[in-house]
C-alpha cells in the first residue's frame, strides 16, 4: 500500500511540473521563424513527463518545447535534416552519458557515416522569463545556430571565439557541431 501510495504522489508531483499540451505547443512555437511556424512539428512532454510528438508536422521544421525539468525557460527548433543528430543526442542523454560522452560518441559516428549530419542547417533557440501570473513569455531572446561541420576559422573567415552581440563567430571549429553562432544585442 505505501509503495502504491509513493507511486501516485510521484506520478501527481510529475504531471503537475508538465504545462499544458497547448502551452507547450504556443511556446515552442516561438522559436520557429515565421514562415514555418504553421507546419512545425512539435515535441513536448506528455503528462508523466515523457519526451512525445505533441503535433505532427507538415513542412521542414521541428519544435522542441521547454523541458519541464528544468529551471530557466528555453525552446529549439531546426530543420528535420537535423532530427538524425538531435535524436541521437537524446537517445545517449537517456542512457546517461554526460556532455562530453555525447559529443565523442556523436563525433565519431558522424566520421565513421553511421551518423548522417547534414552538411549545413539552422538552429535556433527562444529564451524568455515564464510569467507566473500569466503563463506569457517575457523578455524574448532569440539566437541563431548555423550548422557546417568540421569547419573552420580558415575556411570560413570567422574568428573562433565570441564577438561582440550580433557578430558571427564558429564555435566547435573543426568538429562535427561546428556551428556559426550570431547572438543579437539584448534589448
Amino acid at each position: 500500500m505505501l509503495v502504491l501510495l509513493l507511486w501516485l504522489t510521484t506520478q501527481c508531483t510529475i504531471s503537475q511540473d508538465v504545462p499544458p499540451k497547448e502551452w507547450q505547443i504556443k511556446t515552442a512555437l516561438m522559436a520557429v521563424p515565421a514562415d514555418y511556424k504553421d507546419g512545425a512539428k512539435v515535441y513536448g512532454y506528455d503528462s508523466s513527463g515523457k519526451f512525445v510528438a505533441l503535433k505532427e508536422g507538415t513542412n521542414d521544421y521541428i519544435a522542441l518545447a521547454a523541458d519541464p525539468k528544468k529551471e530557466k525557460f528555453s525552446t529549439a527548433a531546426y530543420h528535420k535534416e537535423l532530427e538524425p543528430f538531435m535524436a541521437r543526442g537524446r537517445e545517449l542523454k537517456a542512457q546517461g552519458k554526460d556532455g562530453k560522452e555525447i559529443f565523442d560518441i556523436r563525433e565519431e559516428e558522424v566520421k565513421s557515416g553511421k551518423l548522417k549530419m547534414p552538411d549545413k542547417t539552422t538552429l535556433c533557440v527562444f529564451t524568455g522569463d515564464v510569467n507566473p501570473e500569466t503563463q506569457e513569455i517575457e523578455n524574448p531572446y532569440v539566437r541563431y545556430v548555423f550548422y557546417i561541420p568540421f569547419a573552420t576559422g580558415e575556411s570560413t573567415g570567422l574568428p573562433t571565439t565570441p564577438t561582440p552581440p550580433g557578430h558571427a563567430w564558429i564555435m566547435n571549429p573543426g568538429t562535427h557541431r561546428a556551428h556559426v553562432m550570431i547572438s543579437p544585442p539584448k534589448e
